[in-house]
């Protein structure tokens, strides 16, 4: 839709959790002339199309601060907040092994979280059970941190929305993003194929095609598009609260409210198809490679009729980690994109750091240190 309002204090280029977070974040603050551009609809991508996983446990030490903040100041109280059921769970996650291979990568991921401070340790195939007795009696072993969760992405997403809406942020749907272009050499308009936008600054987080934006300003991050699905059971009796990863990749998900499973994963075959993909839709390889993997860990879930699923693709980073940073090459520019497929959690904690960047500076409540832009560039 065309837009009457043309100029803002910051101009926000993507229409997911991120933005909607960190817009809201900054009418918290005060900062309410606010323009937010999505090209289809508000949390159409990624943000509304993952299983909701809350975790801490099994990431790169490097965005830990941003999860173990999410989790232990805003999560808890998110709903609250927002003025809407997130659907938060905070049961624990199992990431479950099946091979003496499993429990080195398991052990590995939980060396690297406990020296950071995180509360996260290895549990035999037995204590598992204990757990989550609906699994395999194949798992010999899995991590277990009893502070992680799920949450409903959709309901969050749009939470996050809503509010900032209600606060004042102007929300423009329908407009595709074609290039940032400097005035003086700061970054201050943002082309449209609406037309032109102005900001004071500008905030790109529009996922895998923030690339070509960046490319437009000199800046390039290393991401490519990844090839996802998540499927949706009908509901079925309680059979467990935690949400589940497994050390071999094939699945993740959790069991929602309502007892519908939801259940992501990919085929194995990303990295030779996803950049080839132009319609991205179930196929016939993935939702079987994730039903087999899925049945492998919890056989008594076999019959479960599958009622729906989605598809979609999201930016993973060539270090699959985040780029959070004020570009001090083009200066007006704040960039937060390349989650790598597991920025839903952390999206809360990510929503206060980015507004801190856009209104403060370089300081910020959250270390995001190690996520800055210049961790690409070459060293002399």
């Amino acid at each position: 839709m065309a837009a009457e309002k043309r100029t803002a204090d910051v101009v926000i280029i993507g229409g997911g959790i991120v933005a909607c977070a960190t817009a809201y974040n900054l009418a918290k603050r005060g900062m309410t002339n606010i323009l937010v551009l999505e090209q289809k609809e508000i949390g159409n991508g990624g943000s509304c199309r993952n299983a909701g996983g809350v975790r801490q446990s099994a990431r790169d030490p490097r965005e830990l601060p941003l999860a173990m903040h999410a989790v232990s100041q805003i999560w808890p109280t998110l709903g609250e907040e927002l003025g809407c059921d997130v659907e938060y769970v905070q049961k624990g996650n199992l990431r479950l092994g099946i091979e003496e291979k499993h429990r080195t990568v398991l052990e590995n991921h939980v060396k690297k979280s406990t020296d950071v401070g995180l509360d996260v340790w290895m549990v035999s195939g037995d204590e598992a059970r204990e757990i989550c007795p609906a699994m395999s009696e194949r798992v010999l072993c899995a991590s277990w941190c009893p502070t992680d969760g799920h949450a409903n992405p959709l309901k969050t997403t749009l939470g996050y929305y809503r509010r900032a809406l209600a606060m004042g942020v102007t929300f423009v749907s329908g407009v595709t993003v074609t290039g940032i272009r400097k005035v003086r050499g700061r970054a201050r308009l943002v082309e449209t194929t609406d037309g032109v936008y102005e900001g004071e600054q500008i905030l790109l987080c529009a996922g895998y095609e923030s690339r070509a934006i960046a490319n437009t300003v000199g800046i390039d991050v290393p991401v490519e598009r990844q090839f996802n699905e998540v499927l949706v059971t009908e509901a079925c009796p309680r059979s467990f609260d935690v949400m589940i990863g497994v050390a071999g990749g094939e699945f993740y998900g959790h069991q929602s409210d309502h007892g519908s499973f939801v259940l992501g994963g990919n085929s194995g075959l990303q990295a030779f198809e996803s950049n080839r993909r132009t319609r991205f839709a179930t196929d016939s390889r993935t939702a079987p490679s994730i039903s087999r993997g899925i049945m492998t860990y919890f056989p008594s879930l076999a019959n479960v009729k599958v009622v729906r699923t989605w598809a979609g693709a999201y930016d993973q980073c060539v270090d699959v980690l985040p780029v959070i940073d004020r570009i001090s090459e083009v200066p007006g520019l704040t960039v937060a994109f390349g989650f790598s497929g597991h920025g839903f959690g952390i999206a809360p904690a990510t929503g206060v750091a980015v507004s801190e960047l856009l209104l403060d500076g370089a300081s910020t409540t959250i270390d995001i240190s190690a996520l800055t832009y210049d961790r690409f560039k070459a060293k002399g």
